[in-house]
């Protein structure tokens, strides 16, 4: 038998919930250890959310060197080349230095980091082993548990991911040459950025979306509409309602079949990426022998606190439901671990934002007009403001998109707000928090926002949103409306 260790805390995974579960933890004097079997940081910082974020920064530059440069007049003499080795080498150090940070902060607060392959053996015990331990390994006990060993992609029949020759997001992050031609199956967020930034360095690609439109329900969709219509500026190829069935070699590529309007049709390529959702890991780590309840889609059901139906077990993060997102999961591990610690908190938050990072960029907060009704809001106020008349946006060369403002007519509360264009990611916050404070949309529009800024955008769409924007021309209100200050009108 191998060693046995004692705990306050065990949590099981490091990605952003477990890492910041961990950490917050120690800090309120639980000893604690975290166990990983791969990546401190997890999917997200190692193979996911950072890689792919640098991947887009990196190609989003090329992109403004290659078009924009010359038209403010900067000329660039010779030819601009890819070195996708280094480039590929590049978004490795950052994923790394990031990591080495999560091991320096796991470390200055005294976690214990324990590596290896978690199974709970019983409800108060696991045994972690490495592929070095033979017949032994590690037993941990603990008097609580934190679950966080997140998702995994979703693989289709006829599909099987190898990373050689169909890739999930690790493997197209990991690409040491550009492919010549690509097919995306699944038009979702991850499909969506990750052929956005192949395109611009030289890929020839076509997505297959097995519905009628992107991001079905999960945006905006008039943000949806922007973005299609970039993809399509930029030479990718989206074909809708087409369900791919398998593929096989062909020669140096590979064939691709797929079913669209009835028919069946083939296109070839010399990748596969495969991207059509996740799924929680739940049924790893020994969860279902000691009877921690799960719901039909493999979600581990939880309480406002995150606790399972085992109270000393709690999970946070992906496995633990939608929406499936990195700081969602961190803002659960600093709950769960101050619930273990004694104080009086709860999940109760009215949004979680989201951010899509495509080109240009789409972000949301709080409810999309489709989901109003459904919570008892009918009279709605709703308004846009266009990128095109801020003019840090005009300067920036990016000024497609707009901010919209969805607020209750009665009360002028914000209800939500969908963004699509520059740097919108960095905008959102804002909103998130409008809505988190219950604000209304004079709050918005009466605070100061500085001015040359793309955060002017906000603001403008607020006023816009009230009937009285300055930087468009808007179809007057009428005299009832103005003595009401609403604006019913839409922009």
């Amino acid at each position: 038998m191998g060693a046995s260790q004692n705990f306050d805390v065990c949590v099981i995974g490091a990605g952003p919930g477990g890492y910041v579960a961990a950490i917050r933890a120690a800090q309120l004097g639980k000893k604690t250890c975290v166990i990983e079997r791969e990546y401190l940081g997890g999917v997200c910082l190692n193979v996911g959310c950072i890689p792919s974020k640098a991947m887009i920064s990196a190609s989003h530059f090329l992109e403004k060197m290659r078009h924009d440069a010359p038209e403010m007049g900067i000329e660039v003499k010779s030819d601009i080349k890819v070195n996708m080795k280094k480039l590929v080498g590049w978004k490795q150090s950052v994923s790394d230095r990031m990591a080495n940070g999560v091991s320096q902060l796991l470390k200055g607060n005294g976690v214990t980091v324990i590596r290896g392959e978690a199974e709970f053996t019983s409800p108060n015990e696991i045994s972690v082993r490495s592929s070095g331990d033979g017949k032994g390994g590690t037993t941990i006990a603990a008097k609580n548990f934190v679950i966080a060993t997140g998702s995994r992609p979703i693989e289709i029949p006829g599909f099987t991911i190898d990373e050689k020759n169909v890739l999930s997001s690790t493997g197209a992050l990991a690409l040491d040459e550009v492919p010549k031609k690509l097919v995306v199956i699944g038009g979702g967020y991850i499909g969506l950025e990750i052929s956005s930034y192949l395109k611009k360095l030289g890929s020839e690609v076509i997505v297959l979306e097995a519905g009628g439109s992107l991001l079905n329900g999960v945006v905006d969709r008039e943000c949806v509409q922007v973005v299609e219509r970039k993809l399509k500026k930029g030479g990718v190829q989206v074909m809708f309602n087409a369900k791919a069935k398998s593929y096989k070699k062909s020669g140096s590529q590979y064939e691709v079949e797929f079913e669209s309007s009835g028919k069946i049709e083939k296109l070839k390529c010399d990748k596969i990426l495969l991207t059509v959702g996740r799924r929680p890991n739940s049924d790893q780590t020994g969860l279902k022998k000691i009877g921690v309840a799960m719901d039909e889609r493999g979600f581990i059901k939880v309480d406002a606190q995150r606790r399972t139906n085992l109270k000393h077990i709690f999970a946070i993060g992906d496995i633990a439901g939608q929406p499936m997102l990195a700081h969602k999961a961190s803002h659960e591990g600093v709950l769960v671990a101050e619930v273990i610690g004694g104080m009086n908190r709860a999940y109760d938050v009215k949004t979680v934002p989201a951010v899509v990072f495509t080109d240009p960029e789409i972000a949301s907060a709080g409810l999309l007009e489709s989901e109003c009704a459904g919570r008892g809001y009918t009279d709605l106020m709703v308004s846009k403001f266009p990128f095109a008349a801020n003019g840090r946006a005009v300067s920036l060369m990016e000024t497609d998109g707009f901010v919209k403002i969805i607020a209750d007519k009665k009360t002028h509360v914000v209800l939500g707000v969908h963004m699509v264009g520059p740097e919108v990611s960095n905008l959102i916050s804002e909103a998130a928090l409008a809505i988190e404070m219950g604000a209304r949309v004079e709050d918005l529009a009466l605070t100061i926002h500085p001015h040359p800024t793309l955060g002017e955008v906000v603001m403008e769409a607020a006023e816009a949103t009230l009937g009285h924007a300055i930087h468009v021309i808007q179809k007057p209100l009428s005299r009832a409306e103005s003595s009401n200050g609403a604006a019913a009108t839409r922009t």
